[in-house]
């Protein structure tokens, strides 16, 4: 059964730096790609980041994607974090390579980890 948990959300000041985990089982991280996405209040979810064992991406500079194969576990490093990035985040599965943040592509979902940017 596949399943991914996100985790470390929560509340950060602007400026600050979080790193997110995204736990998967029932499938192995080097034959998927795995993706972030964001969903701010009030607007459409928006992909991030993805990476899978020939390529990585990430939009903007601010935010790092890492994988860890023997805990099978996806990382999301964020810094310099703004009230704008406040967003339910989630990670995503799909199999094979997905060189791209089209949510469609994903098929496998996490339940998403709140961040809030706030003082």
């Amino acid at each position: 059964q596949v399943q991914l948990v996100e985790s470390g959300g929560g509340l950060v000041q602007p400026g600050g730096s979080l790193r997110l985990s995204c736990a998967c089982s029932g499938f192995a991280l080097d034959t998927h790609t795995v993706a972030w996405f964001r969903q701010a209040p009030g607007k459409e979810r928006e992909g991030i980041s993805y990476i899978s064992s020939r390529s990585y991406h990430s939009v903007g500079g601010r935010f790092t994607i890492s994988r860890d194969n023997f805990k099978n576990t996806v990382y999301l490093q964020m810094y310099s974090l703004r009230p704008e990035d406040t967003a339910v985040y989630y990670c995503a599965a799909g199999s094979g390579e997905i060189w791209n943040l089209q949510q469609d592509s994903y098929n496998y979902w996490g339940q998403g980890t709140q961040v809030t940017v706030s003082t």
